[in-house]
């Protein structure tokens, strides 16, 4: 079967409503003018990076999990930084200035491995779901794709730490056939109990 016959054999499988809804909701997620250029998408996705490194960062410092899961904890971490240094340097590379590294507080969050593994999950999920949000903004192809690469590590990221949780498989490691894309302000609102200053 080519592309084309798979397309439509699959479209075929979606109900009308379901179609309609997910339309819908793509347009009213595309017309929220969050940001005004690729600069400020860049340096608000490298603001939930910087949480999300230094997140990893003290909580594998605390050893709360061990064997497999520090394994995948570890690699997490890595690949978190590794999305700071790219969007910082992609944000020079276009004549910007990073923002600065916030600073946080997770509170309980090292309390034991359930309370890590748990806000992982959520910090995992935020974002995916901002990635999505910001992606209707990004106007420079490159930009758009290396967004979309960092955005499919995350989800890979959210369906790894619901597996070590043990979530069902739908609305826990799956969060159903299409992703939801929060708004910069929903997004921002989540996050914002952990940064101080």
């Amino acid at each position: 079967m080519d592309r084309r016959g798979f397309l439509k054999t699959s479209a075929s499988v979606i109900p009308t409503a379901v179609a309609l809804q997910m339309l819908n909701e793509r347009w009213a997620w595309a017309g929220a003018p969050d940001f005004a250029s690729d600069l400020d998408v860049l340096n608000y996705a490298l603001t939930l990076e910087y949480l999300e490194a230094a997140f990893y960062k003290q909580g594998n410092a605390r050893s709360l999990v061990s064997g497999r899961e520090a394994e995948y904890l570890l690699a997490i971490g890595a690949d978190e930084q590794a999305h700071v240094d790219a969007l910082s340097a992609t944000i020079r590379k276009l004549g910007g200035a990073p923002v600065a590294a916030p600073n946080v507080d997770f509170g309980d969050a090292f309390k034991d491995r359930e309370h890590f593994l748990k806000l992982s999950h959520t910090f995992e999920n935020t974002g995916v779901h901002a990635y999505l949000g910001a992606a209707g903004s990004i106007k420079n192809k490159d930009v758009l794709q290396a967004a979309a690469g960092i955005y499919g590590v995350e989800a890979r990221h959210a369906a790894i730490i619901g597996s070590l949780l043990k979530l069902k498989v739908d609305d826990g490691v799956f969060m159903g056939a299409m992703e939801k894309p929060k708004s910069k302000s929903d997004v921002l609102d989540a996050v914002k109990p952990f940064l101080r200053g």
